[in-house]
Parts: structure tokens; sequence; C-alpha cells
């Protein structure tokens, strides 16, 4: 196996994507080769699952609409409207195809579709009725359906359209109990009608239920493994989300995504080598893609931000430096995978830029980060965050006050501008005005004002992608000199997120000054458990060595 010495992670990748495919390393450099002229026809349900969705279209595009819908389900929306825009001309009389388009053009979890997109599904919804071929009274519901999401969206706004379609596939599940991709899509549609900031979970907990029951039946079909993921994408439902995690990525193994969810349930419960083989994978998966045209290619800056988390908490902080390294050195297509503007290069680089010496404690440096390149965004914003907690550590409340200010300008231009990335950078604010605090040796104010943070992260279950608001509470007191206040912090933090690296450091630190040395013993000797294999110099690891050693 060659590997590229300019792409750190050139080996990693073929290796990974060959761990999932099934095939060795030197088959899978032969197949680059031979996939040069790579059609969906080769996608078959070995690589992409199991899909049963008959239409009133011609046979011959049977298959073809079922990969659609597969490729639905692995949220590869691209090649999904590839394939349905093929069918409508392969057969100019299937209404069903535009069902396929105007659900590709609208990717239910991520994006609010803008008035373009929503006039392009539109479009797709009055070809629907106005061109000449059969439909059932089953098709006709899926039609309305997603007729009732595009439609009046100068009177509502997107979540009563999403709510509006959840409905409508509610009517269709409810009418046809034995077509099991309306119960598919209705519980995606719950996931995406979710009411904003509902901690109760109600929509998960019911989409989960309709598809565990599925699960048992199709174990091979994309959908129901993958939005089990997505129903248990939190840390108080992760563990339940564990065997349609190691289900999906089997099921869809040529879908970068399919390869990738996993690890959204294996980063919930700490499992950070399966989390970082998924990622690897996805990422090999991607550019395999990439090279044959197919769409999608923004989607691996995704799972890039997860293979950087998992490779701090795991003490691989060399490959991490690695990974920042190889996308700095990327070329960027600014590929708008949200449809909003985002930028996915310029994100990842940003966010894995201002992490890395949060997450090291190298607070020199942290607080010596270069503004971002483009001033006034959320990127801009994402540096002048870790600028102020490296100078709040080094007790310098002048400097916090100054990146607390930048951050207050973006905000104020961002939402002037209803930026949906305004509230990113307001809590960036937040969180930068309580370290504030700490700077300027007003611990217990510093604290108060971080809790609400804290309690609201832990009660929604944000995505594990930063530092949790309730570690930095507990670091603030440990460096109070408040060990027995900072291991509770700690402990409830671990309990949400487990075995991130300095939250098990921490809690042994703590632990120790408190002199509970049994408990200080364990978490160091977890510590090193998570970070087994890894060949990393921090001096945590190594003062952990010492002391399990001396036991």
């Amino acid at each position: 196996m060659k590997c590229i010495a300019s792409l750190p992670l050139a080996c990693s990748l073929v290796f990974a994507l060959a761990v999932f495919s099934g095939a060795s390393p030197a088959d899978t450099a032969l197949a680059d080769d031979d996939q040069a002229h790579h059609h969906h026809e080769d996608l078959t349900t070995a690589q992409l699952g199991t899909v049963v969705f008959p239409v009133s279209c011609s046979p011959a595009v049977q298959k073809p609409f079922e990969r659609g819908v597969a490729l639905l389900h692995s949220f590869w929306y691209e090649e999904a409207e590839k394939e349905f825009t093929q069918i409508a001309v392969d057969d100019p009389n299937c209404v069903m195809a535009h069902w396929g388009l105007a659900m590709s053009l609208w990717h239910q979890l991520w994006n609010n579709p803008d008035e373009k997109m929503i006039q392009r599904g539109l479009d797709e919804v009055h070809e629907a009725k106005t061109t000449d071929g059969r439909t059932t009274p089953r098709e006709k519901a899926y039609m309305a359906a997603i007729a009732a999401f595009y439609s009046d969206s100068k009177k509502l706004n997107h979540e009563a359209r999403a709510k509006a379609y959840s409905n409508a596939m509610k009517k269709v599940y409810e009418s046809y109990p034995d077509d099991h991709e309306a119960a598919v899509f209705y519980a995606l549609s719950l996931l995406a009608s979710e009411p904003h900031e509902d901690s109760t979970f109600a929509n998960r907990k019911q989409a989960a239920a309709i598809l565990e029951k599925l699960f048992a039946t199709e174990p091979d079909h994309p959908g129901v493994a993958h939005y089990l993921i997505h129903a248990y994408d939190k840390p108080q439902l992760a563990q339940l989300g564990l065997p349609a995690a190691r289900r999906y990525a089997q099921v869809a193994p040529a879908a970068p995504h399919a390869l990738h969810m996993p690890s959204h349930i294996f980063a919930r419960v700490g499992l950070w080598q399966d989390d970082i083989n998924s990622n690897l994978a996805s990422i090999a998966a991607t550019r395999k893609a990439a090279a044959m045209h197919m769409g999608g290619e923004g989607h691996q800056f995704h799972a890039m931000d997860f293979l950087f988390y998992a490779y701090m908490q795991s003490g691989r902080d060399a490959d991490a430096r690695a990974l920042i390294e190889e996308i700095r050195a990327m070329p960027n297509k600014k590929d708008d995978m949200y449809g909003t503007g985002y930028d996915p290069h310029a994100a990842t680089l940003s966010h894995l830029t201002a992490m890395y010496p949060i997450e090291m404690h190298d607070w020199p440096t942290a607080a010596a980060l270069p503004p971002y390149e483009v001033a006034g965004t959320a990127e801009d914003s994402t540096i002048y965050w870790a600028r102020a907690i490296g100078s709040a550590h080094l007790r310098k409340p002048e400097d916090v006050r100054k990146d607390l200010a930048a951050i207050e300008s973006i905000h104020k231009k961002l939402a002037a501008a209803k930026s949906e990335f305004a509230d990113s950078v307001e809590d960036d604010r937040k969180q930068v005005q309580a370290w504030l605090a700490f700077a300027e040796g007003k611990d217990d104010d510093a604290v108060e004002a971080m809790r609400p943070i804290a309690d609201k992260e832990d009660s929604l279950g944000e995505e594990p992608e930063g530092i949790p608001a309730r570690e930095m509470i507990a670091d603030m007191l440990l460096e109070a000199k408040r060990p027995q206040q900072a291991l509770v912090e700690y402990q409830t933090d671990l309990k949400l997120n487990p075995n991130r690296f300095d939250a098990l450091y921490g809690a042994a630190r703590a632990a120790e000054a408190a002199g509970k040395q049994s408990d200080a013993t364990e978490y160091y000797a977890l510590l090193l458990k998570v970070c087994d294999g890894s060949n990393s110099t921090r001096p945590e690891l190594t003062r952990a060595r010492q002391l399990v050693a001396q036991k």
C-alpha cells in the first residue's frame, strides 16, 4: 500500500475504507482506477441498503427509484437528485420522480430551504400534478405531504411547514400501515419537526418507538438504522443507539454519511477508537466518491470535526495537529452544503484551530491566536472565543474585554442580517462574559454566569464537539482551589460526556486535592486506559502514569 507523504491521513483513510467495505487495502487501491466511469447502477442494495417502494412508473425505473430512495435515506441528496432527474428522463410519465426531486431539495435535519429552493420544490409539485401518468391514492398522499412543506412559504415559517409535512406523513403512515417507507419517512419527519430546545425529547422517543419495531424486522433498511441514531443522538439516550450505530455502516457502506453517522453515538458514549474508525472511513468514502465526480464532498468536514474531537479525547494530539494542517492545505471549494452561505472548509479550520490550544490547555497560544481572515463572521467569533479563554486563564481581563467587544460586534452584525449563525455567536458572548469575571478574580460571579449555560447544555444535550460548559465550571473551581466543588461538577459532566480527557484529568486532580486518593487513582487509571496506545507527551499523562504506578 503506497501513501502520499504530503497527506498524513492517506494511509489511514485507505485502510479505514477497506475495513468498512470488506476489501483489502490493495483491492481498494485498485478499485479506484476501476471506478473511473462510475454509474449509479454500481450502487447495489449491498452498498446502499434494502428499500422496497413500489411506484406506478415504468418497470424499468423501479430499481433506480428504490436506489434514489436509499440515497435519500443516507442523506446523499446530491446523488438522489441526479437519480430522480434521470428517472424523469427515462420515464416522462413517472409522477413520483417529481416527489423524489422535491424530497432531494429539502435536507430535513440540517437546513431551512431559501426562497429559491422552495420555488424549485413547488415547481416539482406542479410537475407532479401536471404529468400525464398513473398514480395511486398512496402516491398522491406522498405528494400531498411534500406539497404541504413547500406551500404557503409566504405565510408560514419553516417550523410550521415542517410540522405540516409531518402531520401529512402521519396520515400516510396511518392510512397505509403495511407501507414501511411511510413509517420511516414519518419517523424522520418527527425528528425534522422537533420543537426548538425540547428537553423532553418527545418527538425523538416517538420516532424511535416506530423505528425500533422496523429495526427488528428490517435490519438492512438504511433509513431505519440511520434515523434511530439521530433519534438517540442525545447523552441521555445514546446507549440505546449502539445497536443501530453498529449496524448502519454495514447496511450502506458506500454512503459516506452512513460511515460517519455511527460516530454520533460513539462520541456520546466515549468510544473514541470506534469514533475514529467511523470518520476515517467516511472521509475516505467521500474522497473516493468525489474522485468519481459524485456530490457531497463538503460533508467530509463534518466527519473531520468529529475525528479531531476523538483524537483530542484519546491523547492523539499529534494526529489532531496533522489533521488541522491537512485541512489548511486543502483547496477551499466553498461547498455550500447547508444552502445558507455556510463554508464548511472555513468553519472547520477555524473551529479546530481554536479548539486545539484550548483542549491542550496551552493558554498563551490560545490568547495569541490571529483573528480569522474574514472579519465579522461566526468563524471569526470562534477565534475570539478561544483567545478570551486563553487570556482569562492568564488572568488578563483587559485582553478578554477586547475579545468580548469583538464578539459583541460580530453578533450585532449577524443579528441585523438575521443570520442563523447569530445564536451561536451569542453563545460565545455569554461564555466569554463568564470568563471575563474569572479573569478579574470574581470566581463566584464567573461560576454563576456559566451555570445557566451549563444547565441548558446538559438538558438539551448539545453536540459533542466543543468544551462542555459544565466542564468549564469545574475548571474554574479547581483553579480557585475549591476541589470538592470542582469534583462534583466534573462527575456531573462525565455522566453526560464520558471519557473526556480534561474531565477525567480534572476529576483526578480534584479528588486528589480533596483527599480522596482512591477516587483520584481510579480517574487517573481510566484516563490512561482511554489514551492507551497514544504517543502523547502531554504532562497530564506523565503525571497519571507516575501516580498510578505508586499505588
